[in-house]
């Protein structure tokens, strides 16, 4: 049967980061004085009516379930477990079926874990960021950062059988040696993932506003480049190898729910602002909460556009999202014209020799500094 991946969004967060141009909400920013629950109360029973949607529409077996947001880890074990058991109930779920839970350090205990492990949650990814005081206060986080190795060894007693952490690198202020720090204190904590991620200053948002005003710089594209191979010589001297861009794993150990996205798969995204794909057939639901549940409350569709992708679309999607991985892209779903397009790099030292002698396109660790460059010469 077809396999069918579900994204479910979780749009609150109790303050909202400099540097974040997520669909997240405060319950303030949703209504003047609001408690999270207030704002939330209902929102787990609009979810269950997404989901009697999508079970109409695509039947087949569950290999991930992944609760991103926000911050997942705010609401109830029991409530985010009522999503589990609906999926469950409808569809085929794999005996392995990986099940993640975004949890920011700060939201858990070892109570909630063990609640969150009961309700069937089995692989977890805390937002660490950075290990360094100052780095943090520059991207709005609140957490403490040793609140991450007390969540993590709690998350390793209830029994989650994967933990991952995120990183950001490139906030303005961070040294290499303040990105070492954060990148090494990640590794003593003998997680199973990592993810690294550069930072990106969306438009709009407060550290956007702070750069253009001058109050801070962003480091340069050489310090940059420099932190990425470092994490990458990091990880890998530590047991975890790089499968994709900008993730790290041991082995057994990588994000089968990512994987799915950038093999294309099929996935529902369940939520306000959720991007879903269906046999070449993508769609987003509208963005905020309220006009989210008010349809689904009123048996209206959430979707705010959807698009069919031409064959065209798909072909260059593979491209952009096949060199992100590891095995990279067969040489046969390259034309003759695109294979000359990218052999120079070979020769350069930013494709793999040896893999491309074997029929595969794969960047080495300098090629993926340059991964988006390769990318519009292959699909231009």
């Amino acid at each position: 049967m077809t396999e069918l991946s579900f994204y479910v969004h979780i749009p609150y967060c109790i303050k909202r980061c400099g540097y974040c141009d997520f669909n997240t909400y405060t319950p303030s920013e949703l209504k003047d004085g609001a408690s999270l629950e207030t704002v939330s109360g209902d929102y787990i029973d609009a979810v269950l009516k997404e989901i009697d949607n999508a079970y109409l529409e695509a039947p087949g077996v569950v290999p991930t379930i992944f609760f991103g947001g926000g911050t997942p880890s705010l609401l109830p074990a029991r409530d985010l477990g009522r999503v589990i058991s609906a999926i469950k109930e409808r569809w085929s779920v794999a005996n392995d079926c990986e099940i993640t839970l975004e949890a920011n350090p700060d939201s858990v205990d070892q109570a909630k874990l063990q609640a969150f492990r009961d309700a069937g949650f089995n692989r977890i990814s805390f937002g660490m960021q950075s290990a360094i005081p100052h780095v943090l206060a520059t991207l709005d986080r609140t957490h403490n950062p040793l609140n991450v190795e007390r969540a993590v060894r709690f998350a390793r007693e209830v029994g989650f059988r994967s933990v991952s952490v995120d990183l950001i690198y490139g906030t303005p202020g961070e040294t290499l040696s303040d990105w070492r720090t954060s990148v090494e204190s990640a590794l003593s904590l003998q997680v199973d993932h990592i993810s690294a991620y550069a930072l990106i200053v969306e438009a709009g948002t407060k550290l956007a506003g702070q750069i253009k005003r001058g109050d801070i710089s962003m480091p340069d594209d050489d310090l940059m480049a420099d932190m990425y191979l470092l994490v990458d010589s990091l990880t890998q001297e530590s047991g975890l190898s790089w499968y994709e861009l900008s993730n790290w794993s041991k082995p057994g150990h990588e994000s089968e729910h990512n994987i799915a996205y950038w093999k294309n798969a099929n996935w529902w995204g369940l939520g306000p602002g959720a991007h879903s794909h269906l046999d070449g057939v993508r769609w987003s639901n509208v963005k905020h909460p309220t006009l989210y549940k008010s349809a689904l409350f009123e048996n209206k569709s959430p979707i705010h556009e959807s698009e069919i992708l031409s064959p065209s679309q798909i072909a260059d999607e593979v491209i952009m999202l096949q060199i992100r991985m590891r095995d990279g892209i067969a040489l046969n779903n390259l034309s003759q014209i695109q294979q000359n397009k990218a052999e120079p790099y070979m020769h350069t030292g930013h494709i793999d020799l040896e893999k491309w002698g074997l029929g595969a396109l794969q960047l080495t660790p300098q090629g993926r500094l340059i991964a988006d460059r390769i990318v519009r010469e292959l699909v231009v």
